[in-house]
């Protein structure tokens, strides 16, 4: 057996582990799972930790199993939460579940015939007949309040942290992940929970319903909560989460998101969020010092969590979509960018509205008189005799050239370059 435990240690994703977790996983394999809340329809890097987790332990020989909180999603976890979260209906739920799943397969064998295969669990399935009455007096009375009220989630809530207390359906959110963590015992062979550094709560609660009922041992593994070196919050942009699903962030933006983090982050996330091995990540980390500035461990980390959330061709056109602003990019490798990509790359440059009727029209027309991007018409002229303009990333010599169609991109933009670093987006209104 690979020992799972060190494989996460050198890579910095242990923050507590329960005594005798390595020994027993040392043993031969065994199961393991994560929960994942429903909330949307897709999962965004956030998420991804536990799924690498998930990920290396099948690497190691173990079974993974993926828990879809299709009932816990009803409720709302507490945990690190200063608000109750709202509640979601069945309909949308079983939506988000199959999304989920769709994702977590490019990360996890589901299909193979080895024992190890991963597995996908819905909690719903099992609770959904679960009576109240049933639940309170079958689970209930094994955990005292006093037990719940120690929990750190729950402390919190009802220390004035929370501006609102605490729900009593909120209160018994440990006990129903408690009640997941005994049924995959006892019908998944389930030993081991793993989760978040949040989620330590609600995973012990989990291993003292297996003790207490059972009389069997099971264990427990978080992961630290993923920061950022300037303090700010991990996956988190101005325009919000960074998704795995490519129609929320399309797989341009979510490499540049990789590529863009800072030196000290490139190190921390290349541990966690890839599985190159240790001499390739020190290798890696020492030729970055050599020459920081070239960033080549921000482009390794990239290419490595893009391909394996998106595949090698997203990575590719992401990567070329990228040379569109820095590089020298042709017409065509710009008229090959989807809509989508190419108002990615050109977020955040001016852009102009121009009537389709009014094409073809001349240059000179079209930047100093239908758009505003030169001042008058005398500055265009020269700047196109000193060959500082282009269209569609082709320079214009001819101060009579006249645009038509044959210059839309995805048949409704036109970009224009006023020197070296000056973007503008022409849209053709119809």
């Amino acid at each position: 057996m690979k020992n799972f435990v060190e494989e996460l240690r050198w890579r910095g994703m242990i923050q507590d582990i329960m005594p005798g977790t390595e020994e027993k996983l040392m043993e031969g394999s065994t199961a393991a799972y994560v929960g994942i809340d429903p909330t949307a329809d897709s999962l965004h890097i956030g998420h991804m930790v536990s799924i690498m987790i998930l990920k290396h332990f099948q690497n190691c020989g173990h079974k993974p199993i993926a828990l879809v909180g299709g009932a816990t999603g009803m409720i709302g976890d507490p945990s690190m939460k200063s608000q109750e979260r709202n509640l979601l209906d069945e309909e949308t739920l079983n939506h988000n579940v199959a999304c989920i799943k769709a994702q977590l397969s490019r990360f996890l064998d589901f299909e193979s015939d080895l024992d190890n295969k991963a597995e996908l669990v819905n909690n719903y399935d099992w609770m959904k007949n679960f009576s109240f009455l049933d639940f309170t007096r079958d689970i209930g009375k094994h955990i005292t309040v006093n037990y719940m009220m120690a929990k750190d989630s729950v402390k919190k809530r009802l220390s004035g942290e929370a501006r609102d207390g605490m729900s009593f359906t909120e209160f018994t959110y440990q006990l129903l992940q408690g009640y997941d963590f005994l049924y995959l015992y006892e019908h998944k062979g389930c030993t081991l929970q793993m989760g978040g550094a949040d989620q330590w709560g609600n995973i012990t609660t989990g291993s003292e319903l297996i003790r207490r009922i059972l009389g069997k041992e099971a264990f427990a593994l978080t992961c630290p909560l993923i920061t950022k070196a300037d303090g700010g919050k991990f996956g988190k942009t101005e325009k919000g989460n960074i998704w795995l699903d490519p129609e929320r962030t399309s797989p341009y933006q979510f490499y540049q998101f990789w590529l863009n983090v800072s030196d000290s982050d490139a190190e921390k996330y290349i541990k966690i969020f890839t599985m190159l091995s240790k001499e390739e990540i020190d290798a890696a980390i020492a030729q970055h010092a050599e020459a920081p500035e070239r960033r080549e461990l921000q482009k390794l980390l990239a290419k490595e969590v893009t391909t394996m959330v998106h595949g090698a061709t997203e990575y590719e056109n992401a990567v070329a979509a990228s040379q569109m602003l820095f590089g020298n990019a042709t017409k065509e490798a710009l008229k090959s960018l989807d809509e989508k990509t190419f108002l990615a790359v050109f977020d955040g440059v001016p852009t102009f509205e121009v009537p389709a009727e009014k094409f073809p029209l001349g240059i000179i027309d079209l930047l100093a008189g239908e758009t505003q991007i030169f001042p008058s018409k005398g500055e265009c002229r020269k700047m196109i005799q000193a060959n500082g303009v282009s269209i569609d990333k082709e320079k214009v010599a001819d101060i009579n050239a006249q645009i038509g169609e044959e210059s839309f991109i995805n048949g409704k933009y036109i970009l224009a370059q006023k020197g070296k670093k000056n973007y503008f987006i022409i849209k053709i209104c119809k």
